[in-house]
């Protein structure tokens, strides 16, 4: 088993730095000191204000890459908090601190395994880390940018572990293998601003939003299929109004997204979206934003590898899962890799007092250690 004091030494290292996205706050900087010492070659392919390292041991063989985020959200109102969110704490066998489980503890097991590893045999093939601070933010100049200019250098992987926080109840009893597309649109419905009390002389927005919203929160877009569930339709925002009680506002604004499947398509949802707002005869702005297409990794040596090694470390069989949020996986996907993601229990992760169970440190590295093992 790992030790579990290196592990949790580098997660307190970690975590201590104020990484609030886009800002790395010297994290990528004190993974590449460690990975150095091994050997590695270090590159940062940074762009826009945003760190991205990309470090690489071996120069032949299968390509295996360790992928991973510095960066954090915001943490909310410190009095919150039971302890300062920067300063890691342990409290009854649990470390508190923003980026204890999105992702910091993922990235000091990676690093604590390689480590080992690198010091007990050589490799057979290239292990290679890319680490960004962009995941959290708006990820246009963080693994994607990385990714086209690793192409562009002809550079092609054959698998990826990303350590986001993956674990449902306990370390070990999910893996993520694939994940849901994400599209969303800004719309502004636009009317005439008029006196409540003649409204022939104004045109509401809001009335002519509501029969049309409606129409899309009750469609099933898609069924789904044996790896995703249904396409999801979700409103996040509705706003209208100029502050006053007596007035018919000039535009109404609504924010949605769309999480789906590989049964239907960025394209195909944006136009079936957009027949229902003509129809109903809406005059509206559409400014639509696409964070990146379903991906998924289909049964191979990367799955086999990484359930035979968290069985061994935890007992369990790992659930093979699709469902959750976007990750840098959908920029390393379509790039070639086998993909999958394995890390810690999500349930705390953008939350209040975010925490990670101590004894699942060196547990989590064992695993990547197995992993990386099976495979190179």
């Amino acid at each position: 088993m790992a030790d579990d004091g290196a592990v949790l030494a580098l997660t307190r290292q970690l975590i201590a730095r104020r990484s609030l996205t886009p800002d790395d706050a010297g994290c990528c900087a004190l993974i590449a000191d460690r990975l150095r010492a091994l050997g590695f070659g270090i590159e940062y392919i940074d762009a826009g204000g945003v760190t991205n390292l990309w470090a690489t041991l071996g120069d032949e063989g299968p390509l295996l890459i360790l992928a991973g985020h510095t960066d954090v959200v915001p943490t909310g109102p410190r009095e919150h908090w039971a302890s300062d969110p920067f300063d890691p704490t342990v409290r009854e066998g649990v470390l508190y601190g923003r980026g204890a489980a999105d992702m910091k503890s993922g990235l000091a097991a990676m690093v604590c395994a390689t480590e080992r590893i690198v010091a007990r045999r050589a490799l057979r093939g290239t292990l290679a880390y890319l680490i960004t601070s962009d995941e959290e933010g708006a990820a246009r100049h963080g693994t994607r940018h990385a990714v086209a200019v690793l192409q562009s250098r002809g550079i092609r992987p054959d698998y990826a572990i990303v350590g986001e926080a993956t674990a449902s109840s306990q370390l070990g009893d999910r893996i993520t293998i694939g994940r849901r597309g994400s599209l969303g649109c800004n719309l502004r419905v636009l009317g005439r601003q008029g006196h409540v009390a003649y409204p022939d002389k104004a045109d509401n927005p809001v009335h002519r939003l509501a029969p049309a919203l409606a129409e899309l929160v009750a469609i099933r877009w898609d069924e789904g299929n044996d790896h995703f569930p249904p396409t999801s339709f979700q409103v996040s925002n509705v706003n209208a109004g100029t502050g006053a009680n007596n007035v018919i506002p000039g535009h109404a604004d609504v924010v949605f997204n769309f999480r789906y499947c590989t049964e239907s398509s960025a394209d195909g949802l944006k136009s079936r979206v957009t027949a229902i707002l003509d129809r109903h005869g809406l005059r509206y702005e559409a400014d639509w934003w696409h964070s990146g297409e379903p991906y998924l990794t289909a049964p191979g040596r990367l799955i086999d590898a990484a359930q035979s090694a968290v069985r061994e470390t935890t007992g369990l069989t790992p659930t093979l899962f699709t469902g959750g949020g976007t990750s840098d996986g959908r920029f390393i996907s379509p790039w070639g890799a086998e993909v999958v993601e394995i890390g810690p229990v999500n349930d705390s992760i953008h939350k209040v007092d975010e925490h990670v169970n101590v004894t699942d440190l060196p547990r989590l590295s064992a695993i990547y250690e197995g992993v990386i093992d099976r495979l190179l």
